[in-house]
């Protein structure tokens, strides 16, 4: 029951985060929207590009971990394919691994970097000043959920089970074999 639980907090956490995601890019639309409409009745919104800036930002951060569980980060797998299965899954679990150990790093430096921001009460450079820890809070949120769900697909990987990116990559090569035919 406690494994149940926990994967369905991870996966309402992947999917807080995607949502998150699709927020900020209506967001960018809407502002995108307003600044064109404001520029033809002569009144442009001020700082618009630079709030559109923070919210392609967040989209970025936040949509990493979706994009990662539905299989749409490209992989380079000409290694891969041409391995066999126990030496793929040595390979699958090193380049999780790594990605853990770097995602890991720049979370960490990401983190620090916000907190120094905020100590140092630095504001961001524009018409409308903001202090700057506010919108890299989204790109440290996205780094924090991306590095729980690598952790996720690397222990999925060490438990011998095969990780969700992959699997979405298959039933993908899948279907378009089958809408091929």
């Amino acid at each position: 029951p406690g494994g149940r639980m926990m994967r369905k907090a991870l996966d309402a956490l992947y999917a807080a985060s995607g949502a998150a995601a699709v927020a900020f890019l209506i967001l960018i639309a809407a502002l995108t929207i307003a600044q064109m409409l404001g520029r033809l009745i002569g009144k442009p919104v001020p700082a618009a590009d630079d709030f559109a800036g923070f919210c392609m930002a967040g989209a970025v951060f936040l949509g990493m971990t979706y994009t990662l569980r539905s299989g749409g980060h490209i992989r380079v797998l000409t290694l891969l394919t041409r391995v066999a299965p126990a030496p793929r899954r040595a390979l699958e679990i090193l380049c999780a691994a790594a990605s853990v150990l770097i995602v890991g790093t720049v979370t960490w430096y990401a983190t620090a970097m916000m907190l120094d921001t905020r100590a140092f009460g630095e504001y961001t450079l524009g018409v409308v000043p903001m202090k700057k820890w506010v919108p890299m809070t989204f790109m440290v949120t996205g780094l924090v959920v991306f590095l729980i769900a690598l952790v996720d697909e690397l222990v999925r990987l060490l438990r011998g089970r095969k990780p969700l990116y992959v699997a979405r990559e298959e039933e993908a090569a899948t279907s378009i074999g089958s809408t091929a035919e």
